[in-house]
């Protein structure tokens, strides 16, 4: 078992790691450590995560009464204590700003699945919680419906959530997220994603339940489903304001097929700039004809 002061560098270290990713702008974030059944290490709060010694980090109870320390404990404390209170067996809980991940949490749009075989087995579905005020209690309760599915929330407008078993751990999940958000960023300025098929997805939750990783697509009641349109987060899409229309879905996805219904009904805002192009040069090309038209 680490010492109290283990795990007090081990949270710089981290915040080190967060800061020179640039995943934690100027005081952005903050990091807790359950060190026992009631207390937790904390750090501080307008105090740049880049920078973080021993002695920086806060003690703080269950309610998050501060304990012990020199400065004052993160305001978004609350945020990671209602993780620490239902789930027992994570020990860390990472909050920051990364840019790709949080991008899609400003614009609401939802991470695809059945893209790339590491995310699927790390972090399968990631959910994005509604917006509340950061540093309330409203914000901490926003994640308590996916806190028992997933390891990593985003928060929409807002950032990303992080837990696990260690302070590694727990950062780890927002390193591979952000990962995954940029190079889907980059594969859409390509011109297109290509999804994996429905068998390779299971192949690949199968292989997650060997190794030990949990996932809500291992219930059996998700073996004839369809994996991308069933996305297990679905349901709270609405509430949150969350769509998916940036990346399509694959070909063999109820949702490929919902989704092209939709854009005939709703034409996209693509199609609708691509037919006013389409009229404006119908009017300049009949200007032109008529201004070119000989004169009798």
């Amino acid at each position: 078992m680490p010492t109290l002061d283990q795990f007090k560098q081990e949270i710089c270290d981290i915040g080190r790691r967060l800061y020179n990713r640039g995943f934690a702008a100027a005081n952005d974030g903050n990091i807790t450590c359950r060190v026992s059944d009631t207390e937790v290490l904390c750090t501080p709060t307008m105090h740049s995560k880049g920078f973080l010694h021993p002695a920086d980090i806060c003690l703080i109870d269950m309610d998050g009464r501060q304990l012990a320390g020199e400065k004052k404990r993160s305001s978004e404390a609350l945020l990671h204590l209602e993780i620490l209170k239902a789930r027992p067996d994570v020990k860390s809980v990472v909050h920051c700003h990364p840019p790709h991940a949080t991008a899609f949490a400003v614009a609401r749009e939802a991470v695809p699945s059945c893209v790339l075989p590491e995310v699927e087995v790390f972090l399968g579905n990631v959910p994005i919680a509604r917006y509340e005020t950061p540093s309330t209690q409203a914000l901490a309760e926003t994640i308590l419906p996916f806190v028992h599915q997933s390891n990593v929330v985003m928060l929409a407008n807002h950032g990303t959530v992080s837990f696990g078993e260690t302070v590694e751990r727990a950062y780890w999940w927002t390193e591979i997220l952000d990962a995954h958000c940029r190079i889907l960023l980059l594969a859409k300025q390509l011109g297109r994603v290509e999804y994996l098929s429905a068998e390779q997805t299971r192949e690949l939750i199968d292989l997650k339940k060997r190794w030990g990783y949990p996932d809500p697509r291992q219930d059996p009641s998700y073996a004839g489903a369809d994996l991308f349109a069933d996305d297990v987060f679905r349901a709270s899409w609405p509430e949150a304001g969350v769509r998916a229309g940036a990346f399509g879905a694959p070909a063999w996805s109820r949702a490929a097929a919902e989704s092209k219904s939709s854009e005939v009904a709703h034409p996209t805002p693509d199609s609708d700039e691509e037919a006013f192009i389409e009229r404006i040069a119908e009017r300049v090309a009949q200007k032109l004809r008529a201004a070119l038209k000989p004169t009798p």
